[in-house]
């Protein structure tokens, strides 16, 4: 019966590994590492950005009901619009007012 050679592990044992083959495990280890990464970095900014956009939909959906009821407020420029409407309603309730008077102190013509 022949002899089995046992193979034992310590701190004297050797490894004899080539420089290429080492340079080739590094690198698919790298770059393994770098696939990783990558895909964390994407997996977080896609959740980021759902968080992002549930919050801009409840904003949005309370502007699109409040807005138009006033209830958030105007623009300056409405209130400039505003402004400008009242002050043109009053000139022309004068106007009418005058055009009256006029109309009323001529007699109709036959």
């Amino acid at each position: 019966m022949p002899e089995q050679k046992q193979m034992s592990l310590n701190d004297k044992s050797q490894l004899t590994i080539d420089v290429k083959s080492l340079i080739g495990v590094v690198a698919a280890i790298l770059s393994m590492a770098a696939i990783y990464f990558t895909l964390t970095g994407q997996i977080a900014q896609l959740q980021l950005d759902t968080i992002r956009m549930q919050d801009s939909v409840a904003i949005n959906s309370e502007f699109r009901i409040l807005w138009p009821r006033g209830d958030l407020g105007a623009l300056p420029d409405d209130a400039v619009q505003d402004l400008n409407i009242d002050y043109l309603q009053k000139e022309l309730s004068k106007l009418q007012e005058e055009f009256d008077s006029h109309i009323d102190s001529h007699e109709p013509i036959r």
